[in-house]
């Protein structure tokens, strides 16, 4: 942004009325349309596949897996940080992989560790609810439309694992407990983020909250519908395996991630005025 310049000659510029120049910031995560949820679900989906296929498949072992997945998460989410604005292939993969790991660490908990879902399930709410807390003390807002610096960038992506971690052992508390299967199970959670968004929308409910707790809720939802395309069906599935499941998913995911990225239907315009005085 620049200032006018006084048109009166007797005026000379001086150092309160000289230009001032400021770099813009750009929002490190996508604008919050229809494609970001898509592509959301069908991340989780994978997650969820993806986790149970190297799991099953590579021979690694659950920690295995846990510590490969862990390292190229680690990778990518350098790569991120490293970017100077929202990039959507960057930004993608390392929710798809968050999506895995945090899966990984749920089932660790309870297939290796013996944690009951109960316990697993209250931990990571309450480690969730710490990140935020700590991260509206430190930068007074929760929205990830100022996901500009690399301390909010910090939190976001905290509570994003968090967020996967949760609606992983979450899911599978309530698809255990009230044995709905999967595909009832899908609907339930397709139900509680409609719920949210008339919340929202009728009834006035926080933007901040209304997207986090659907955030949450979508994790369960993705893991429902891989569990029912990819599961036999003898235990409820459709029986197209998580081999198929993944591939399907991720050419998907690829497509849009393709598109967005020409289009840029979902880049948030920089913050230019960051920084100046009122």
């Amino acid at each position: 942004m620049t200032y006018e310049k006084s048109t009166d000659p007797a005026v000379a510029p001086t150092a309160s009325t000289a230009p001032v120049r400021h770099r813009p910031r750009w929002n490190k995560v996508p604008e919050v349309v229809a494609y970001f949820w898509i592509i959301k679900v069908l991340c989780t989906t994978v997650g969820e596949t993806a986790a149970d296929l190297l799991n099953e498949k590579a021979g690694l072992g659950l920690t295995g897996v846990s510590v490969l997945m862990s390292a190229l998460l680690a990778v990518v989410l350098v790569a991120q940080f490293r970017t100077r604005a929202y990039k959507a292939g960057v930004y993608w993969l390392a929710v798809a992989l968050i999506s895995v790991v945090g899966t990984l660490i749920s089932d660790n908990l309870t297939d290796n560790m013996g944690v009951p879902l109960e316990l697993s399930t209250a931990v990571f709410a309450v480690l969730l609810v710490a990140v935020f807390a700590v991260w509206y003390r430190r930068e007074r807002t929760l929205s990830i439309h100022s996901i500009d610096t690399p301390g909010r960038e910090s939190f976001y992506w905290l509570a994003v694992l968090f967020t996967f971690a949760l609606g992983t052992a979450a899911g599978d508390l309530v698809s255990e407990r009230m044995i709905l299967g999967y595909w009832l199970s899908a609907v339930l959670f397709a139900l509680a983020i409609a719920a949210v968004a008339v919340a929202h929308f009728a009834l006035g409910l926080d933007a901040v909250w209304s997207f986090w707790i659907a955030y949450i809720l979508t994790r369960p939802l993705g893991a429902s519908i891989g569990d029912y395309l990819s599961q036999p069906t003898g235990d409820g599935g459709l029986g197209l395996g998580t081999v198929v499941t993944s591939a399907l998913f991720l050419a998907v995911i690829l497509g849009l991630v393709v598109y967005l990225g020409v289009t840029r239907k979902d880049v948030t315009e920089p913050d230019r005025d960051a920084g100046l005085p009122a």
